[in-house]
């Protein structure tokens, strides 16, 4: 099995983590390290930080600029860490186990039929772009000093080009947490639905397996005054209420001249 807080594989009968100290809870079924991931909902096993191929290229391009110190500084925070294999959140510190499944029985996986792909986050286009950034600046200080206009020139177009490919990873990240604010906003609007119409964030947090700031923050992004409309009861509950939902059944078929 494995540790519910930092994913480190563990031998039967173990009572305490050897990796973070963790007590471990006896009795424990080999798929009770199952996790559901509180941005993009996924249902799961974790995976190792450095399975991602993202990671391991930011782990190279890190060391070869800090003549590898800062790559084993990397490489020795990140190692015990286990992300979500779907968005790579880190779910040492963000995630709680789900319950137990019983034996012979598959842990189940919150479906994403339907949806589209998760784009990439760009951080190879980022860690490339800062990479050339630097290259950059060492030719134009070089050509500076040294009076060569070739290198002064060389410096500022490969400048030039690191700067479009880190804003072009920036865009990659930025169209990375929309998607996923998508998915969270279908999945609320999909709740509403079962819990007939109205919401409140703790019913949100509770349900979805999320935070309640990061609850506050899906529901807030989609408070329109219209379709979507946050109202306090009388007695000082803070709710949504989703009017579509909350009177589908007084809506009668439409007509036409």
């Amino acid at each position: 099995m494995r540790c519910s807080t930092c994913g480190e594989n563990l031998e039967p009968g173990t009572t305490r983590c050897p990796t973070c100290g963790v007590t471990v809870s006896a009795g424990l079924h080999v798929h009770s390290s199952v996790r559901r991931c509180p941005r993009c909902g996924y249902q799961g096993d974790g995976i190792p930080y450095f399975k991602r191929s993202s990671h391991v290229a930011l782990l190279i391009g890190v060391s070869i600029f800090t003549y590898g110190l800062g790559g084993l500084g990397y490489w020795l925070f990140r190692r015990n860490r286990v992300i979500c294999p779907n968005c790579g959140l880190a779910w040492h510190m963000y995630q709680q186990a789900l319950p137990p499944v019983p034996e012979g029985k598959a842990p189940a996986v919150m479906s994403t039929e339907g949806l589209p792909p998760l784009p990439r986050g760009g951080l190879l286009r980022r860690v490339f772009g800062v990479g050339l950034i630097l290259l950059a600046t060492v030719l134009v200080v070089v050509g500076i000093v040294e009076a060569e206009a070739a290198a002064v020139v060389t410096g500022s177009v490969i400048g030039v080009t690191g700067t479009g490919s880190f804003w072009w990873g920036l865009k990659g990240l930025n169209d990375r947490r929309k998607a996923l604010m998508q998915r969270l906003q279908q999945k609320v609007l999909r709740l509403a639905t079962q819990r007939g119409g109205t919401l409140t964030v703790t019913e949100v947090a509770s349900d979805m397996n999320l935070s309640l700031p990061a609850a506050e923050k899906v529901l807030v992004s989609m408070d329109d005054g219209f379709r979507i409309r946050s109202e306090i009861s009388k007695e000082g509950v803070l709710y949504y209420e989703f009017p579509e939902v909350l009177h589908r059944a007084e809506l009668g078929p439409g007509t036409r001249d």
